[in-house]
C-alpha cells in the first residue's frame, strides 16, 4: 500500500515559520512530482505548492509565493515545505500528494497523506 506522511505541524504566532516534511516508507518518492495542500475550515482544498522531480521545477499558489518554499531532501528521500511569515489565513491542514507523473503538470493526485495541522494565532 502505498502511503506518505506529513509532519512538522503545530501551533505558530503570526509572523513565524514552521517547516513540513512529506515522506514515504512504501515507494520512492524522488521519482514522482509531489505537491503540497492544504483545506482550511469550512474551504476547500487547495494546492499550494508542486515540485517535479529534479527539484527546479516548483510551482506555488500566489499567496504563498516568497513566504514559503518547496525543496527536495535527497538523501532523505522527503520533501519539505519551509513556511515563513505564516499569517492568520495559513490555519489550515496540510496534506502532501504524489502524482503518478514525474511532473506538476501530468498525471494525476495518486498517492495522499493524513495531514498535519498547521495553526497560527496569537
Amino acid at each position: 500500500q502505498l502511503q506518505l506522511v506529513e509532519s512538522g505541524g503545530g501551533l505558530v504566532q503570526p509572523g513565524g515559520s514552521l517547516r513540513l516534511s512529506c515522506s514515504a516508507s512504501t515507494f520512492n518518492l524522488d521519482f514522482r512530482a509531489i505537491g503540497w495542500f492544504r483545506q482550511a475550515p469550512g474551504k476547500e482544498r487547495e494546492e499550494i505548492s508542486c515540485i517535479g522531480i529534479t527539484g527546479g521545477s516548483t510551482n506555488y499558489l500566489d499567496s504563498v509565493k516568497g513566504r514559503f518554499t518547496i525543496s527536495r531532501d535527497v538523501a532523505k528521500s522527503t520533501v519539505i515545505l519551509q513556511m515563513n511569515a505564516l499569517e492568520l489565513e495559513d490555519t489550515a491542514v496540510y496534506y502532501c500528494a504524489a502524482r503518478s507523473s514525474t511532473s506538476c503538470r501530468r498525471g494525476y493526485l495518486e498517492v495522499w497523506g493524513q495531514g498535519t495541522l498547521v495553526n497560527v494565532s496569537s
